[in-house]
This record gives structure tokens, C-alpha cells and sequence, in this order.
């Protein structure tokens, strides 16, 4: 009975430890996911291949666009987050392609498509000592703007590789449901 007793004992201990290993361990995409380079609005970010600088965050009701010599007034069901930043390409000439917003929810927003006739938008070519400054801009939900997290990396799968991380610091939300300095219209033909 004793013996009994103690094997049973002893299979339910290892069950135990290959359960808490088997929860432990990380997940594979986290072994091989992207490295990050954090910082805050207004620092400077080093990556691997390129550095950035987010300077300022807008947000907008509409924006207008020039295309092809016609202006045209883009609307959405939220807002639209307009994040300037600065790019510098490090040792080598590169090329960034891909930016998200990560909300605080755990949202991810990848920049429109939206716009992808524009000049000053990803992806953008960048050469050591000719730094570029580029737009990037999101459609999300308004209670998507505070303590979010601006993700950009060169390719869209960057495994193994470094990705920027820009916490973009807590927003108040108005009684209107928007940040504060939210304007009805941006015009993105205005340099940057």
C-alpha cells in the first residue's frame, strides 16, 4: 500500500513539473521574434540598421490630400493619428517599410493604405548622413490613443531583428470622446 501510495505520489510531482515547464518555456515566436529598441516620444530610438526620432503626434477628424493635382478630403469612422518622424539609415542604406499603433488595449493598427499614392510615407529609402523625416499615419478608434506604442521595423517580418518601440505617453480623452488638439481637418500638402 506504502509503495502504492508513493508511486502515486511521485507521478503526480512529475506530472506537475512538465506542466510548469511545459507553461514556463517561452513560445516560439518569442525566441525568434523582433528584438526591441524602446524609447519615448522625442527620443531617439537605435536599431540595427536605422535610428529614429518621433517628434509629435496629430490627430485629425479628416485629412485632405492633393492627388494628381485634385484635392480630396479623407474621412473615417474614428480618427486619424499622424505620428512625424525623423529616420536615419546607420552604417549602411536601408529601407523601412512597416509601422503599427499598438493601442493600450493590445490593438495593433497598421498605417493605412489609404494613402499610399502620397510622398513622405513608408516605405522610405534612407542613406547614412541624409537623415529623413516621413509621416506616419493610422485610422483607429479614439479610445485607442493613449499609452500606445508606435512599432516600426524595416520589413514586416522582422525576426531576429531590431524593431523600434515608442511608448507615445498617456492622452486625455475629451468630453467630446477625443484627444484634446484633435482638429476637423489636416492638410497633409503642408510640409513636414
Amino acid at each position: 500500500m506504502m509503495r502504492k501510495l508513493a508511486n502515486i505520489v511521485l507521478l503526480l510531482a512529475a506530472v506537475s513539473l512538465c506542466y510548469g515547464l511545459q507553461v514556463s518555456k517561452p513560445h516560439y515566436g518569442d525566441l525568434i521574434g523582433p528584438i526591441p529598441a524602446r524609447g519615448d516620444l522625442g527620443d531617439t530610438v537605435v536599431g540595427r540598421s536605422f535610428e529614429l526620432r518621433a517628434e509629435k503626434v496629430e490627430f485629425a477628424r479628416n485629412l485632405k490630400v492633393d492627388r494628381f493635382g485634385d484635392s480630396k478630403v479623407l474621412t473615417t469612422g474614428g480618427i486619424w493619428a499622424v505620428v512625424t518622424v525623423e529616420f536615419a539609415a546607420r552604417a549602411q542604406s536601408t529601407t523601412v517599410a512597416v509601422a503599427s499603433w499598438r493601442g493600450a488595449t493590445g490593438l495593433t493598427y497598421d498605417q493605412t493604405e489609404r494613402l499610399s499614392f502620397a510622398d513622405g510615407l513608408l516605405p522610405v529609402a534612407i542613406d547614412p548622413g541624409l537623415p529623413k523625416k516621413v509621416r506616419l499615419i493610422f485610422e483607429l478608434r479614439a479610445d485607442e490613443v493613449s499609452d500606445a506604442t508606435l512599432l516600426v521595423s524595416e520589413k514586416l517580418m522582422s525576426a531576429l531583428d531590431s524593431q523600434a518601440e515608442i511608448s507615445l505617453g498617456p492622452v486625455a480623452i475629451g468630453p467630446d470622446g477625443l484627444p484634446p488638439g484633435t482638429v476637423g481637418m489636416l492638410d497633409m500638402a503642408e510640409p513636414i
